[in-house]
């Protein structure tokens, strides 16, 4: 098996595809010269190349385990994940302050790209370790951050997040873990929560884990909650793992994929913690958390999508069946309908890595400028890069599968572990169904950001040179227009629910369609991925305007 990260795509994207597009001034790296930024990415990828990679089938056919109450994580992890704590990758984005190397949130969209690329399972470690850094940045007391950060940024601890409870799913208002004060700062607490990712491992000293909780006077919903830091270990007076928390593993759960990764049933019996942010603020507080971890899960899929494909492509070229008119060689790859599967996935894997490129880089504008532009632009392109690259993730798995024919339902070969793997990323962070209905009932306001992005789609259009491919995304963008205004000024929540999926997908193809125009200027195989866009994936985009706006009265005129 072998894997190529994606380098060259970063350094594409920063260089000539964002700069060029309106109201995209600087580039994704514009705090960095291009030789600092070119040497972190080939770094990041060497380490995903030459490090990651080795584990991803070790850690699929010889899954974590749970003994004696502690995780056991699979052969070659503990070593992969010092290579990437010695370079200091935990901490890239983290504040220089604790040890962070405070870089730009795009340069990290780009490691997560290459560490899920390799390994998907490992991935998900450092991704929710980051998270959880930049919640305690931004919530956390200045004791809290002097005891953990530094610890957390070094990659010594590791973090998780503490949301779903056997009754509580995405429903996060039927919350009932309790928190008890103890004093101003420190509480009990008691519960139970699910699905924890990395909930434990046998790598880090320590392990952070930030649960949303109840106080014994919180109000009913999700307004009453309230976030804390439970650690594994309670740090002693020099700062290192002390007594043992009340804090037990009580199982992990036999998964579809993502077999190394350890996902938990957690119990809470009167375990330690300290409060996070104010009390009944936990929700928002926890959201910095999720909403970066949504957008780290989008890059997953485009990640794994991107190895999947690469794969399916190297084994068309060299798979010889049968003869065509074009092939010279007879390989797979030569078949028309091979080729258009081929060509496909890679023009959805640009739109959907083009798309979370551009949210990382609205959350560092944010962070640089006072202007609320670039957070409201970013709350709009979260949902859209979780759910668009998530969904890629899943759709090229599958066809890279069928590339392979049989030999892809055959385990050895590593194609279906794409798959397997690649499912989770639509489902967990809050499923896709949730990202769309985030983004028709929160973010679609009559003028805001999601018209702005139309505007300067329309402004490249204009400015575009290839005038056959700017009049298809044109046509796109008029539908997506028309479809935003109808939603927005729909009165009726179940007529919007009822048309979020199709509208999110319609807005990703749009905006990735802009960026494969601009893409299109600088040669002729950037033209030709764009035209196959254009032409073949684009075209989606008009049946998903005409649904979204079908409202729900024959969905609910059906009898179940």
């Amino acid at each position: 098996m072998s894997y190529q990260a994606p380098v060259g795509e970063y350094q594409f994207l920063d260089q000539q595809v964002f700069p060029n597009i309106p109201q995209i001034e600087n580039g994704l790296f514009s705090t960095l010269e291009g030789d600092e930024v070119l040497s972190v990415l080939e770094t990041a990828g060497n380490i995903a190349e030459k490090s990651i990679l080795p584990i991803q089938q070790i850690g699929d056919t010889h899954p974590s385990r749970l003994e004696n109450g502690v995780v056991r994580t699979p052969p070659g992890f503990a070593e992969a994940y010092s290579t990437v704590t010695e370079g200091g990758w935990i901490g890239l984005t983290a504040d220089p302050e604790y040890g962070g190397l405070g870089l730009p949130i795009a340069l990290r969209c780009a490691f997560t790209d290459a560490m899920n690329g390799a390994c998907m399972a490992f991935g998900l470690n450092p991704m929710l370790t980051q998270c959880q850094i930049d919640a305690i940045e931004q919530h956390a007391s200045d004791d809290i951050k002097a005891l953990y950060l530094r610890k957390l940024i070094a990659g010594e601890w590791s973090g998780t997040m503490n949301i779903s409870e056997p009754q509580a799913g995405s429903d996060v208002g039927a919350i009932r873990t309790l928190a008890t004060p103890v004093t101003e700062d420190e509480y009990l607490l008691s519960g139970e929560k699910i699905y924890i990712s990395w909930a434990d491992s046998d790598f880090v000293s320590n392990v952070c884990h930030l649960v949303l909780a109840r106080l014994p006077d919180s109000p009913r919903g999700s307004k009453g909650l309230t976030l804390f830091l439970a650690p594994k270990f309670v740090p002693n007076d020099q700062g290192e793992p002390g007594e043992r928390n009340h804090i037990q593993i009580l199982s992990l759960e036999h998964k579809m994929g993502i077999h190394a990764s350890p996902t938990a049933v957690v119990r809470y019996d009167q375990a330690r913690a300290w409060l996070i942010g104010e009390p009944h603020c936990g929700l928002a507080a926890m959201f910095t958390m999720m909403n970066n971890a949504r957008l780290g899960v989008g890059i997953q899929g485009v990640g794994v999508a991107d190895a999947a494909w690469q794969q399916a492509r190297d084994y068309a070229l060299q798979r010889v069946q049968g003869k065509t008119e074009r092939g010279q060689n007879g390989s797979i790859a030569s078949h028309p309908n091979v080729r258009r599967s081929l060509a496909k996935m890679q023009a959805m894997i640009f739109a959907a890595r083009s798309i979370c490129a551009l949210c990382a880089y609205s959350l560092d504008r944010a962070k640089e400028e006072s202007e609320c532009h670039w957070q409201e632009l970013a709350a709009v392109l979260t949902p859209v890069a979780k759910a668009f690259g998530s969904d890629i993730g899943l759709e090229v798995s599958s066809a890279a599968l069928q590339v392979h024919g049989g030999a892809g339902y055959v385990e050895q070969t590593g194609a279906s572990q794409f798959l397997r793997d690649a499912m989770i990323a639509t489902i967990y962070e809050g499923t896709n169904d949730i990202q769309s209905l985030d983004l028709v009932n929160r973010r679609l306001a009559p003028s805001g950001a999601i018209f702005d992005l139309l505007n300067g789609i329309q402004s490249t259009i204009a400015a575009s040179s290839h005038s056959d491919l700017a009049s298809l995304l044109k046509e796109a963008e008029t539908c997506v227009r028309s479809s935003a205004k109808t939603l927005a000024d729909a009165s009726s929540f179940s007529f919007r629910a009822a048309g979020a999926n199709s509208f999110l997908r319609a807005l990703a193809l749009v905006i990735g369609g802009q960026c494969h125009l601009v893409a299109a200027a600088h040669d002729k195989d950037r033209y030709a991925l764009a035209e196959i866009f254009m032409k073949r994936c684009l075209p989606e985009t008009h049946h998903l305007c005409s649904e979204s706006v079908l409202g729900d009265d024959d969905l609910f005129a059906l009898h179940l």
